[in-house]
């Protein structure tokens, strides 16, 4: 998501998505990533790409739904979408090796023959380096393109992140775009290194974390 400065909206509130919501997340996702480079990377300039990438983010939604907090929107009283992320709980940032395999057919489609050894590459090197903390995990977030620098996106974070600092629980992600790191060092994240792409491919940079500690009592 871009960091440009633009009025702020009103109106609207954080909530879990409905399962009959899972079209328009995927749909509002596939446009914030539009311009993404490591999805660029993936797939392919197509006529369809669009509809392609909103595919891997229906199927990346069902990877999410099972585990707690899984999909968390901003939305207007009336059902619009502004802004979805995806988050995995502690220990759930992996999906089982039975749900990966029966999911691979429809990956396939996504990403076509080139596409699949390179969605490959970027799996195998986000797995390899991911924290084995217990953390809770943010592996997509984005904010409707027209809407982009509102603080919905922080906003939508922000309340997941508060609770875990409640919780005392750190949060991980990795950003795939260095314009973004700024936004989310706001949110208390911190670059741990870079991660770099075979065959000339994009950089992605992990982020991590802490909780911060609980304000202290006002005094009496």
């Amino acid at each position: 998501m871009s960091i440009r400065t633009t009025p702020p909206i009103a109106g609207y509130g954080i909530r879990f998505a409905r399962p009959s919501e899972s079209g328009a997340v995927a749909a509002l996702l596939a446009r914030a990533f539009s311009d993404d480079p490591v999805m660029a990377w993936m797939v392919p300039a197509s006529a369809d790409r669009e509809r392609r990438i909103a595919r891997y983010f229906e199927l990346a939604q069902r990877q999410q739904r099972p585990r707690a907090g899984g999909v968390r929107v901003a939305a207007t009283s009336d059902g619009r979408l502004l802004a979805a992320a995806l988050w995995s709980g502690p220990g759930r940032w992996k999906g089982s090796a039975v749900r990966e395999l029966a999911a691979l057919p429809a990956y396939a489609r996504v990403f076509g023959l080139r596409g699949m050894s390179r969605a490959g590459e970027v799996q195998n090197l986000m797995h390899a380096s991911h924290p084995d903390i217990p953390h809770w995990y943010l592996p997509s977030v984005g904010t409707d393109p027209g809407l982009q620098g509102t603080g919905v996106g922080s906003a939508l974070l922000r309340q997941q992140l508060a609770d875990c600092d409640r919780l005392g629980q750190p949060a991980y992600l990795e950003s795939s775009k260095e314009a973004n790191v700024p936004f989310y060092e706001r949110l208390g994240f911190r670059v741990t290194s870079e991660l770099r792409l075979p065959q000339d491919g994009p950089t992605l940079w992990p982020m991590w974390r802490e909780p911060s500690p609980a304000a202290p009592p006002p005094s009496p």
